[in-house]
């Protein structure tokens, strides 16, 4: 069955192995998640969850009405994703954390940390120019285009701007341990974001 929950980024940290190795592990706060509409296509079916009921008055109407149609609290974040026609789920079903198998693998998504403006070098890695005596270009892009033809700068050059604060999806995370009395879930290696960042985990 796929699985899909909305969680919170705590922080990292690390374990060790039986054998003593250090493990980097990073720790989310995971549901529980509420499913608030179904969708059946015709080869699959859309699944809503929300997460961390919130006050009405802080929502729009037309987004408490949703809630209120299927005699739901409202909730701060909502996510959609599929699932196959056999996989049976009903609208107020809680999505816990003991449903995330241990020892499997998970793909987690978020928003990741802003670094600003960036220049070319830092953004995307260039490599610097030579450092001698008598050269001009130490940390310089250098030429960005063609002369006459085509007389322009074509778009998706590589330059310097915004670095950072997009969505990143890291596939194939393994799940060292769940922790279901706390609902926190030991994930190996990084996750997108800061701490208290919003993450999606797919199983």
């Amino acid at each position: 069955m796929s699985i899909g929950i909305i969680g919170r980024k705590i922080g990292m940290t690390q374990l060790f192995d039986n054998k003593g190795f250090v493990i980097p592990v990073t720790l989310l706060q995971v549901g529980p998640c509420t499913i608030t509409n179904i969708k059946k296509e015709n080869t699959y079916t859309k699944i809503q969850i929300g997460y961390e009921e919130v006050n009405p008055n802080k929502l729009t109407k037309p987004m408490i009405g949703h809630f209120a149609k299927n005699n739901l609290p409202c909730f701060k974040y909502l996510k959609e994703y599929k699932i196959h026609n056999n996989e049976k789920l009903n609208i107020g079903e809680i999505i816990k954390i003991e449903k995330i198998e241990q020892e499997k693998l998970v793909n987690i998504s978020g928003v990741s940390i802003g670094k600003g403006f960036s220049g070319y070098h830092k953004r995307h890695k260039f490599s610097r120019g030579p450092m001698s005596h008598g050269s001009k270009n130490h940390r310089e892009p250098g030429s960005i285009g063609a002369g006459t033809t085509p007389g322009r700068v074509f778009p998706g050059k590589k330059m310097a701007g915004r670095m950072g604060n997009r969505k990143v999806n890291i596939k194939n995370l393994k799940v060292i341990k769940t922790d279901k009395t706390n609902n926190i879930l030991i994930i190996k290696g990084s996750v997108p974001g800061k701490k208290g960042n919003i993450v999606y985990i797919q199983q």
